[in-house]
């Protein structure tokens, strides 16, 4: 099963492909977790990539690109893949189909979480994660069991730099410029699914079930 999930910061697109890798064992391929972990590094696509994901822009095509390109070659995908967070231009798109083609992998289906902006601010300015484990957690909605601290390795739990208001609000105008692009690009072959992210988790996770089919 190849997938891709669209959808903005906020949307569940994370929690959904987890739940997703677990069940059908793809490999999920997320964006914004590789370009973070470029910026750990300290890689050269790293240093081009942070001052424009702090500001909240979008990362240039041909880097996003890139790190994908990179990551395919790394293997590991023959149970499917799940893509989360990309493409998100008809570039980045165009690029996909044609790296698809080249490995072989035919795209069964994507599915777009669509959720209200209102509760995507709430959802963004409450979320904290754990800069070891990558484990992440809502004040409200899914908070650690000690405050502040991450249940698994115990490490002080931070809010990315593009996780408040100002830098969401950047990222939403961005991306509602480009996305209706994007949905046009895989309606037109028959692959797009519009699912409300609005709901409990495994509510939301049955819906996307049934859009696959399953």
């Amino acid at each position: 099963m190849n997938l891709v999930f669209l959808g903005p910061a906020g949307s569940g697109k994370g929690t959904q492909a987890k739940k997703l890798e677990a069940e059908y064992g793809v490999a999920q391929i997320s964006t914004g977790d590789l370009l973070r972990e470029a910026v750990r590094n300290g890689t050269e696509l790293g240093r081009q990539a942070d001052p424009l994901m702090k500001q909240g822009k979008l990362v240039p095509d041909d880097l996003v690109i890139g790190i994908i390109e990179e990551r395919f070659r790394q293997g590991g995908l023959e149970k499917g893949i799940l893509l989360d967070g990309f493409p998100r231009t008809v570039p980045q798109a165009e690029a996909l189909d044609a790296m698809l083609e080249r490995n072989g992998i035919d795209l069964d289906k994507v599915i777009s979480l669509e959720v209200p902006d209102e509760l995507l601010y709430e959802r963004i300015t409450g979320r904290r994660s754990c800069p070891k484990c990558g484990t992440v957690y809502h004040l409200s909605a899914a908070p650690p069991k000690q405050p502040g601290v991450c249940d698994l390795d115990g490490t002080a739990l931070i809010q990315r730099s593009d996780d408040t208001p100002e830098k969401l609000a950047n990222r939403l105008e961005v991306f509602k410029t480009e996305i209706p692009k994007v949905k046009q690009h895989y309606a037109s072959k028959g692959l797009l699914s519009v699912v409300d992210g609005v709901g409990s988790p495994d509510a939301i996770f049955s819906s996307i079930r049934r859009a696959l089919g399953a």
